[in-house]
């Protein structure tokens, strides 16, 4: 199969230590890219560095959590120092589902998982976006959402209130950063096999193989990897006229109503 090309960009990638950004960060290498894969498990993240370096393509380890601002421009700072530059990043970390319903939310969940999936997404997106308007060259940004930011699940106040945030301020970075010809996008996963999707399945008592065919009109999971296909083409110049919006990779998940 023929990829778009990375050829000697430089990709950032947050959560890169399992799951879909553990994929994007393969493909994103196989694509030709310097890839930065940033996670706060060191062992995990030190893992897939060393599976893209085994395998001929080039990549760094940065540990971060991205709720603290201070790590996450010295993430940036640290991909810039390892390849003099950053061209791509996909903004991948988030948290396990909440599992309550609105009347009894939990409150300290509530705080951990805005730090992380809508404070810390937006802090991603200040300092990658200080960089590549310093730089003056432009560049793409993928935000990962999910579907539950269009159709809402019960018991996920929290996350969904989250990911409507993160297509809200993948907008307003788009708006804000088109002259510069910086690109800024959001990827809308549906049901993917992941362990943050079988965590929150278990939270419910659900299983996986029976409840795919209700989350999917193909009846089944998407691996992470057709996430990051979609990632790829809008890190690419393939993709070089879109911004500003979100693509659902969800089998019709959303249009099914």
């Amino acid at each position: 199969m023929t990829l778009p090309s990375l050829q000697d960009k430089v990709a950032l990638i947050t959560g890169a230590a399992m799951g879909m950004g553990e994929a994007t960060a393969r493909l994103f290498a196989e694509a030709g890219a310097r890839v930065v894969v940033a996670d706060f498990n060191d062992e995990k993240g030190q893992a897939v560095v060393d599976a893209i370096t085994g395998s001929g393509g080039a990549a760094t380890f940065v540990h971060v959590d991205i709720s603290k601002a201070e790590q996450v421009q010295n993430m940036v700072r640290a991909a810039v120092d390892a390849y003099g530059r950053l061209d791509v990043a996909v903004n991948n970390a988030a948290l396990t589902p909440d599992d309550k319903p609105a009347h009894d939310f939990d409150e300290g969940y509530w705080d951990r998982l805005m730090a992380v999936d809508l404070k810390g997404t937006a802090l991603c997106l200040k300092h990658e976006l200080r960089q590549m308007r310093d730089q003056g060259v432009g560049g793409s940004i993928i935000n990962i959402s999910s579907v539950s930011g269009f159709r809402p699940q019960p018991g996920n106040i929290a996350y969904v209130a989250a990911k409507h945030g993160v297509n809200g301020i993948t907008k307003v970075a788009a708006l804000e950063n088109g002259a510069h010809g910086i690109r800024v996008n959001a990827v809308a996963p549906g049901a993917i096999d992941t362990p943050m999707l079988r965590g929150a399945l278990e939270q419910f008592g659900l299983d996986p193989q029976a409840y795919a065919p209700q989350l999917s009109l193909l009846g089944r999971f998407a691996q992470p990897g057709e996430v990051a296909q979609a990632s790829l083409w809008l890190a690419s110049d393939l993709s070089s006229y879109v911004t500003g919006t979100v693509i659902h990779v969800d089998a019709g998940y959303v249009g099914a109503r």
